[in-house]
Formats: C-alpha cells, structure tokens, sequence
C-alpha cells in the first residue's frame, strides 16, 4: 500500500495495492502490521456504513472527550469528497483542512485522527461509505462544527442549493464556537 502524509500531521492517505484480474478485485483494506508500520496503531472498535444520495453533506462531526475518535474511511459505491478539519487548539495546523476525492474506484482511504472533525459530501448519485472507529459512538459526546462557516474556507465542490443536511447538521455552531481540543493538554487522545 502506498501511504501519503498530509499537510496535517497525522492524517493519511491510504492507496491500497489492488490485484485485479477478468474475475474482478481483490485488495486488503485493513492489515494491522502495514498500518502500524505506516504510524497508524488503532484498536478498531466499531464498523460503520451509511448510503446516501447525491447532494448529501455529513459533518463536520466528532466527539468530546473521553469518547474521541479515530476513524479509518472508504467508499464502496460512489464517491466523495471528504474532509479532515484540525480542530486541537494551539496545533500548528490548527483551524486547517484537508480535501480528498475518495471512490469505489480509486479506492482510497484516508485516516483521521483523534483531535480532528470529519465530514463528506456525496458527489455521485448514490455512495455506499464505510469506517471504522477506534471509539464507540456516544451520543452525549457527539459534537459538530457548520460546514459551511467562512472561517474555514472549505470547497465542498457542491452548489449550495443542492446541499442536503440532517436537521442536527443545520444547527451545528460555527468553528470560533465550537468546543474544541486543548494541543498542548493532548486531551484529545483520553
């Protein structure tokens, strides 16, 4: 697997080697030795799905302290853009982000870690998108940021007025309101 550091320390892009042949694919999405070696050591607690349509925007998430995250993310069907956002106080990236096109055929992965928000938007008319967490999802720690706050400079590639959101998405505060982690305190990583 090809593994591609980012402009923000600790998210990763994963490119796995694909074997195909006139039968199909096959390719290793997880081996914990390789990601290890890559700097990626998680005890993966959770698998997610979700299917969504075109126009779909999800995020930014992330949870509080002690239930942060870790997440490991592809698609199956479709594609996406997904995001990464520094949300850690103090960082030297902090307030940045990262963008990448993330498909079933470019079979991309990208890890997030602890300490960062997460969000995609769907680009084709359907994407099947599935990760693993490192954490168990606990609502009462389930926080988010607008995706669409100016502060941030996000390219969503998507028209607004196609965006679709959940309700609890609409309402997510703006990034200079948000409760975001302490750098130097690394309480993100409780």
């Amino acid at each position: 697997m090809n593994v591609t550091d980012t402009e923000l320390e600790g998210v990763k892009i994963i490119e796995p080697r694909v074997f195909g042949d006139a039968r199909g694919y096959f390719f290793e999405s997880w081996n914990e030795k390789n990601f290890r070696d890559a700097g990626i050591d998680c005890r993966w607690v959770q698998d997610n799905e979700s299917k969504s349509r075109a126009g779909v925007l999800r995020g930014l998430h992330y949870q509080a302290a002690p239930y942060t995250q870790a997440k490991l993310v592809r698609v199956i069907e479709g594609a996406v853009l997904d995001v990464a956002l520094d949300i850690r106080r103090g960082s030297p990236t902090f307030g940045k982000h990262v963008a990448v096109e993330l498909s079933a055929e470019n079979k991309r992965q990208l890890f997030v870690p602890r300490g960062f928000a997460h969000g995609f938007v769907v680009l084709s008319d359907e994407v099947i998108f599935v990760y693993k967490c490192d954490n168990a999802y606990m609502p009462s720690h389930e926080r988010g940021i607008a995706f669409d706050d100016p502060a941030l400079g996000i390219d969503w590639r998507i028209d607004r007025s196609r965006t679709i959101l959940s309700e609890k998405d609409r309402k997510n505060p703006l990034f200079k309101d948000a409760e975001l982690f302490d750098y130097a305190k690394k309480e993100y990583l409780k």
